[in-house]
């Protein structure tokens, strides 16, 4: 597919933070770890998010938390997302955070499962956005890195707070913002409001990332165009997927598509990203493949015989049985 028009990429500046292409990797718990965000910037990303770390964690110093301080000058820039309630703790946890070598600090304003809303972190906060404005502002306080804030476009759509928030959140000192466009009580059902991020646009003046339903580069383009945002932001659709970013970028820059990746570069991409993980301190190999066997599979989604795979997959080991699996379906479909 050819567009008739295309776009130039301007650089996302966030702070004194440069980032050179504007698509970045969102925080997904359990998935945005050290190896999953290199592979993502081997393919083009221009910004990566760790995942969601407690301030309480961090404050007194859980060892397992300190565990996923993975970050390396590989992904750089990196941001940090931090979340919690209390303005001192977190402000604590962002000087830990910098003194590790984040080069952003992320509020983390948009997850809404239970056990981080009932804390009155994370979505909880868009229900009282004057205690939201003193944690960014606390943390903005705390150190030099910029601090930037994700959030959802409220807690449900009877107040859409995240358009008051984003005020807020500018005049405490946030160097961008992100907004995911669905209520938080949505968690990642029906369809996201763009909308909601064309407004937010609207009413400030540091950058605005746009987040939700960005799953082809189509996608990528239409989000730009509608809502004016600085950046696109991609979670779930990365998963199993990280060439969507070079995707993007080949797309809006030329009006082409990259070439659907072979089963190799699937196979190759999928080890690199197993190996990088059991390679990883606080991980080890029996650790990354128990974690990995339910996202190798994302890589080979729309190949027949992946349910087979999967099976197969949830009994091995050790990296050469992993190998062993994915080999053998090379030779199977070749």
């Amino acid at each position: 597919m050819t567009l008739l028009q295309h776009t130039t990429l301007r650089p996302l500046q966030i702070g004194a933070v440069t980032i050179e292409i504007p698509l970045v990797l969102a925080p997904m718990a359990g998935v945005t770890c050290h190896a999953f965000r290199l592979l993502c910037k081997r393919y083009g990303v221009g910004l990566v998010v760790t995942e969601l770390l407690s301030s309480h964690a961090i404050h007194y110093k859980n060892q397992k938390t300190f565990g996923m301080f993975d970050w390396t000058d590989a992904e750089r820039p990196v941001s940090v997302q931090l979340f919690g309630g209390d303005p001192a703790i977190m402000a604590e946890a962002a000087q830990v955070v910098e003194a590790a070598g984040a080069d952003i600090v992320d509020l983390n304003m948009g997850c809404w499962v239970p056990k981080v809303a009932k804390t009155g972190a994370g979505a909880t906060l868009l229900k009282d956005v004057c205690l939201a404005q003193s944690v960014v502002k606390a943390m903005v306080d705390a150190v030099k890195v910029p601090v930037t804030v994700k959030i959802r476009s409220g807690w449900d759509s009877s107040n859409t707070t995240g358009i008051e928030f984003a005020q807020r959140a500018q005049d405490a000192g946030a160097a961008a913002i992100a907004v995911h466009a669905r209520y938080a009580n949505q968690g990642f059902t029906g369809s996201a409001d763009w909308s909601i991020i064309r407004r937010v646009k609207d009413v400030v003046t540091i950058p605005v990332i746009g987040n939700g339903d960005v799953e082809t580069a189509e996608d990528a383009r239409r989000m730009f165009e509608e809502t004016g945002c600085d950046a696109v932001m991609v979670g779930r659709a990365a998963m199993g997927n990280p060439w969507i970013f070079a995707d993007i970028k080949q797309f809006l820059e030329t009006g082409t598509h990259r070439p659907e990746p072979t089963l190799d570069e699937r196979i190759e991409a999928a080890l690199f990203h197993l190996k990088t993980l059991a390679a990883t301190p606080s991980v080890g190999e029996e650790r990354a493949v128990k974690e990995m066997r339910g996202q190798i599979t994302h890589y080979f989604k729309g190949f027949s015989g992946v349910s087979a795979l999967r099976n197969l997959l949830v009994q091995a080991t050790s990296i050469n049985q992993v190998e062993d699996l994915l080999h053998h379906e090379r030779r199977r479909t070749g």
